[in-house]
């Protein structure tokens, strides 16, 4: 793995770079990777199955893995239309140029993903596999999540980081230090995620925040786009449009609005994503609005 710095942003406030934690698999995804990847060698697997969407950055992580760690790997995706588009989707052609195996279902059957009938039909059809959830969260992804955080980052009094499934928020509840207040930026409407982030985090000291989904998942504004692009100007760093863009969005609308303490050393968590930008800005020129800049 390798070195992560944390770049001084403002004053009070750093960014881990955790995109850059991996030479192939970016942030989080290889943290939430790492030890399912061990024990799916433990266990003798020689394929690994998981679900996502058009843009998953789980899926291309799972991808990506694959040939590295010797793995055949199979995408179980969301919507049956996303066959014939292939090549427009810069996701799912990765995904596939890397050897994934792609199967595209309803968006009916896909909400069958955890049900054992629909799990014993996929090992029917594939032979047996080590499954992976959609989003990658599970116990052991958690696990991995718990070593973003290191001794060095002690100093910080406030950690923020953005949510998809609560897995990683709840890896850096549970490695966080006591004086710690641990922020999440919800990219999905509501705070549905709560009870997830419950259930896997030790601590208490955490709280959702739900105010800054644009609209909900994969949502975006032209305002959202603006700051995104600001902050590359600025910073030299890139942000995603779903998580990472959102999370710091709405860290700097916090601290402008004095909700953090004015004296609190903040560092943000920035955990990849950016493979999605070339599936989004090829939205965005369909909604005739500004592109993302990488």
């Amino acid at each position: 793995m390798k070195q992560v710095s944390n770049i001084h942003i403002t004053q009070n406030l750093y960014v881990k770079q955790e995109y850059n934690n991996h030479p192939v698999i970016s942030g989080n995804k290889y943290r939430k990777l790492n030890y399912n990847l061990i024990e799916a060698k433990k266990q003798g697997y020689k394929t690994l199955l998981t679900f996502g969407g058009a843009y998953s950055n789980h899926i291309s992580a799972v991808a990506l893995a694959g040939p590295v760690f010797d793995f055949k790997t199979i995408g179980i995706i969301r919507g049956e239309e996303l066959a014939t588009k292939i090549d427009n989707n810069h996701t799912l052609k990765k995904a596939a140029e890397e050897g994934m195996q792609l199967k595209f279902i309803t968006r009916e059957a896909f909400r069958n993903k955890t049900q054992p009938l629909f799990l014993e039909e996929l090992q029917l059809e594939f032979g047996p596999f080590y499954l992976l959830p959609e989003g990658g969260t599970n116990a052991l992804a958690v696990k991995g999540c718990e070593e973003i955080l290191t001794p060095d980052d002690a100093v910080y009094d406030v950690i923020c980081c953005p949510v998809g499934t609560g897995g990683t928020m709840a890896g850096i509840i549970n490695s966080s230090f006591p004086h710690q207040k641990i922020f999440g930026f919800s990219a999905l409407k509501g705070d549905f995620l709560k009870p997830d982030i419950a259930k896997f985090a030790q601590r208490d000291n955490w709280e959702l925040i739900s105010d800054y989904h644009f609209g909900g998942y994969a949502k975006i504004n032209h305002e959202l786009i603006s700051f995104i692009n600001q902050f590359k100007d600025h910073y030299d760093i890139p942000l995603d449009p779903v998580y990472t863009g959102k999370m710091l969005y709405g860290l700097f609308d916090m601290i402008k609005r004095n909700q953090i303490a004015a004296n609190a050393k903040i560092l943000a968590i920035h955990t990849g994503g950016l493979q999605g930008i070339c599936g989004m800005n090829e939205r965005l020129k369909k909604m005739k609005l500004p592109l993302i800049q990488t």
